[in-house]
Parts: structure tokens; C-alpha cells; sequence
């Protein structure tokens, strides 16, 4: 008998436990969702995924009947590996939020929140708004379980994911929810790193005073090396020095962060001299003098009365002229005295 003929009559055997008659009033869910599990095994050895997939949807049903939450829960988490086998990822967000919710009825919090971790890893690529919500909710799950180790670990995914997404607002404040969770176990190692990170955050949203208090705020976590490329990159940043900040932004410890980080520090962008002394002649791009809507009124107004101050002047240089002309007709001029 081959996997497919065997899976067949397991699901025969699973809808006739299922039936009622005179002598039988309740269905059988539990030895029907067996018989659906056993199904899909022979299903997904045989490869037939689309059948196995379905027997385990079937099977959580069943078990849901009878409010076996874990068993049913277990189920839906299996068809995400199946999604995954079959290529359609489209449904895995949905089909992890009821897993999670069905391992959080039945008691156990970090089960679920280990499946929006799997989930989220499967969609990453393909559908990285929806792999956020599945790291941030089980984020928020296993801190309300008072594990922030753990979450921290999901918090770090959800800062790493924002700034793929290049959402840096949500990313800084990821970063500062991850460090108070690292504060509360005392793991200064990676509060420094996180400083750093939140730094270069800062930087990318274009707000420096922000990066600045950013360090003056987490600085005393860093070790010696962070706290002087810090330090030469703000310092960089506020000289307006772009040869500084790229030395800085080339830093080894820089280079090595997380790989999301690494290349926000290659994209940052440089700061530029904003009142750097212009070269000689016309600078480009440099915008027309302005002119007055009255300047040709005004130059009018100059020209006339240029025009009669020359008037003016050339009848004082006649008068003069003719007063000579008579005083030398009346007589000659000796040694100051008129004859």
C-alpha cells in the first residue's frame, strides 16, 4: 500500500469516528484528529502537501473540539513547515497568530512566541512588515513573562528589521526599549553596542542633537574604542568635517556591528560645510539680484534732475561768461586797478 492510499484510509477512518448514529450520540474528536495527524504523516512522506496541510488543519479542529489547546495549537504549527515545503508563504502570519493564541490558552507563553519567531524568520524577506508584528508581539509576550533576556532577543530582531525598512523613528525607540531590558539583567556588554547603534539611528534621521544626547546618555557603557570613535564622529559631525565623519563611520568596531547597522553607517550621509568661503567670480547656482519694482521710476526721477542741474550749471557758466566780456569792454585791468 503506498503513503497516498494510506493516508486515504486513515481519513476514511477519521470522518467515521466523526459520524453519530442511534447507538452513538457525540462525535469521537479525539480519536479523529489521531487519525487526521496519522493521515498527514503519510501525506507529507509522500510529499502530497496540499492533503497534509489539510488533515492538520482537520486535526486542529478536532482538538480544538475537546480543548486540547496544546495539541491543536501544535498542529497549526506544523502547517507553517508545510507552507514552507509547498512555497506559499501567504498565509503563515495568520496561521502563526493562532497557533500563539491557542499555546497561550493552554498555558504556555513562550511556546507560542517561539512560533511568531519561527514565522517571522520564514517572511523576513518576502513580507517584512508582517515579520515585524510577529517579533514584536512575542516580544511583548515574553516580557510580560518576565523573561527580558528573551525579549531583548525579539527586540533586537524588531530594531534590526525597522532600520532595513529604514523606519529609523521606531528603530531608536526599539533601541531604547532593548536597552532597558538589558539594564534590568545587568548585561552591560551590550548596552554599549546598543549606544553605538542608536547613535548611527540618530545620525540617519538627520537629528544630531538627538545622536549627542544619545551618547552622553548610554557613553559610560561603551568600552574605550567606542567612546573615541563616538567621540571623533560627532565631533566630526559638529566641525562639519565629512574627511573626519568618513574615518570615523570606517572604524573596525563600526564595521563589525550587525550587519543592518554596518550598512546604515556606509549609507549615512556626510555632513557638508554649509559656510565654507565661496571661490572667486560668479558662484553657481547663486540666485539673480534683486531689483526693485520702483527702480526704473527712481532712475527716471535721477535723470531729470541730473538734466537740470546741468541746465542750472551751463546758464551760471554763460553769466559769467558775459559778465567778463563787459568788464573787459569798459576798459583793462592794472595792477588791480580799473581804468
Amino acid at each position: 500500500m503506498s503513503k497516498i492510499e494510506e493516508g486515504n484510509a486513515h481519513i476514511r477512518q477519521a470522518e467515521k469516528s466523526l459520524k453519530t448514529s442511534l447507538l452513538k450520540w457525540k462525535p469521537d474528536f479525539d480519536y479523529a484528529a489521531d487519525e487526521y495527524t496519522h493521515a498527514a504523516t503519510c501525506f507529507r512522506i509522500a510529499k502530497s502537501y496540499q492533503q497534509c496541510r489539510e488533515c492538520l488543519m482537520k486535526a486542529s479542529s478536532c482538538y480544538k473540539q475537546n480543548k486540547s489547546w496544546f495539541h491543536a495549537a501544535r498542529c497549526i504549527e506544523q502547517t507553517l513547515l508545510i507552507c514552507k515545503e509547498m512555497g506559499n508563504l501567504s498565509d503563515v502570519p495568520q496561521l502563526a497568530h493562532s497557533s500563539c493564541s491557542l499555546y497561550q490558552q493552554h498555558g504556555s507563553p513562550e511556546s507560542g512566541a517561539n512560533v511568531l519567531d519561527k514565522a517571522a524568520k520564514l517572511i523576513e524577506s518576502t513580507q517584512p512588515e508582517q515579520a515585524l508584528e510577529l517579533f514584536k508581539r512575542a516580544a511583548d509576550i515574553v516580557m510580560g513573562e518576565d523573561s527580558p533576556r528573551q525579549a531583548a532577543e525579539y527586540m533586537s530582531k524588531v530594531g534590526r528589521l525597522m532600520v532595513k525598512l529604514q523606519m529609523y523613528d521606531q528603530a531608536a525607540d526599539a533601541i531604547r526599549r532593548e536597552i532597558g531590558m538589558h539594564q534590568q539583567i545587568d548585561y552591560t556588554p551590550s548596552v554599549g553596542r546598543l549606544a553605538v547603534a542608536l547613535v548611527l539611528v540618530q545620525l540617519a534621521r538627520g537629528d544630531q542633537v538627538a545622536a549627542e544626547k544619545a551618547f552622553k546618555e548610554w557613553g559610560n557603557y561603551c568600552d574605550a574604542p567606542e567612546v573615541q570613535t563616538l567621540e571623533m564622529l560627532l565631533q566630526a559631525y559638529d566641525n562639519e568635517d565629512a574627511d573626519a565623519a568618513r574615518s570615523a563611520l570606517n572604524s573596525p568596531f563600526i564595521k563589525h556591528m550587525d550587519v543592518e547597522y554596518a550598512k546604515l553607517a556606509r549609507g549615512l550621509p556626510l555632513p557638508q560645510q554649509i559656510y565654507a568661503v565661496p571661490p572667486a567670480g560668479i558662484r553657481a547656482n547663486a540666485a539673480e539680484s534683486y531689483v526693485s519694482p520702483n527702480a526704473n521710476k527712481l532712475i527716471g526721477q535721477a535723470t531729470v534732475e541730473a538734466e537740470k542741474d546741468d541746465g542750472a550749471a551751463a546758464t551760471a557758466a554763460v553769466t559769467v561768461a558775459a559778465t567778463t566780456v563787459t568788464i573787459c569792454s569798459a576798459g583793462h585791468i592794472e595792477d588791480g586797478t580799473a581804468v
